[in-house]
C-alpha cells in the first residue's frame, strides 16, 4: 500500500513539472508574439558618385595659361614680330634679315630678338631695325636708368615709356627728331630705328 502511494506521488510530481514547463513555454510564446517587431536595419549610406563632388568639397577650376589659351606664346623671330605683309615687302625688294641678341646698353635679354632688315648685297645705310623682348619691371627700370645715364631721352605717356636717342646724335637721321627708340610696355620692350616705326613691332604671332 505504501509503495503504491509513493508511486502515485511521484507521478503527480512529474505531472506538475511537465505542466510548469509547458506553461512556461506557452508564456514565452505569448510574450514573443506581443513584443514589438525588431526595427529594420537602416539602408547603408551611398558613397558619393565619382561624377559629382561630395557636399562641401569645392572642385578646383582648371588652371589657365598665362596667355589665356592652351597654346604657349611663340618664340620671337625676325618675321613674326612685324606684320607678315611688311616682311613680304622687304623680301620683294631682295632684303633679308640679320638676327641678333636684344640689347639695351649693358642689358641683354636672352628671350628677345633684334633684327636688321636690308640688302646684304649692297653696302648701304638703308636698313630697318626692329626688336622685341619680354621683360620684368625690375629689369626695365634698370635698363631705362642706364640709357638715361648714357644720354638717352625719356618720354612717358599713358601707354608706357619711350627712351630715344639724344637728338644731337642723329645728324639728319630719324624722323621728327626721333632715332632709335625703345618702348617699354606691360611686360615687354620693343625697338625700332625710329619712334614712328615702333607701330610695326608686335608681340610674336
Amino acid at each position: 500500500m505504501m509503495r503504491a502511494t509513493t508511486v502515485s506521488r511521484r507521478r503527480s510530481a512529474r505531472a506538475r513539472v511537465s505542466a510548469l514547463v509547458a506553461g512556461g513555454a506557452f508564456a514565452a510564446l505569448v510574450l514573443a508574439g506581443c513584443a514589438a517587431p525588431a526595427p529594420e536595419p537602416a539602408p547603408a549610406a551611398e558613397a558619393p558618385s565619382s561624377a559629382a563632388p561630395a557636399a562641401g568639397v569645392e572642385t578646383p577650376a582648371p588652371a589657365a595659361s598665362p596667355s589665356g589659351s592652351a597654346t604657349p606664346p611663340a618664340d620671337p623671330t625676325c618675321e613674326n614680330i612685324i606684320p607678315q605683309a611688311t616682311a613680304d615687302d622687304f623680301k620683294s625688294l631682295g632684303w633679308t634679315s640679320q638676327e641678333d641678341q636684344f640689347r639695351m646698353g649693358a642689358t641683354a635679354l636672352d628671350d628677345g630678338i633684334q633684327c636688321k632688315w636690308g640688302d646684304t648685297k649692297i653696302a648701304s645705310d638703308r636698313v630697318q631695325i626692329f626688336g622685341w623682348a619680354p621683360i620684368d619691371d625690375a629689369t626695365a627700370k634698370t635698363a631705362q636708368k642706364d640709357l638715361v645715364a648714357a644720354g638717352w631721352k625719356v618720354e612717358k605717356d599713358a601707354d608706357g615709356v619711350y627712351v630715344t636717342e639724344n637728338p644731337d646724335w642723329l645728324n639728319g637721321r630719324g624722323a621728327d627728331g626721333y632715332g632709335l627708340t625703345y618702348f617699354f610696355g606691360d611686360g615687354f620692350v620693343k625697338l625700332a630705328d625710329t619712334r614712328q616705326s615702333l607701330i610695326l613691332v608686335q608681340s610674336p604671332r
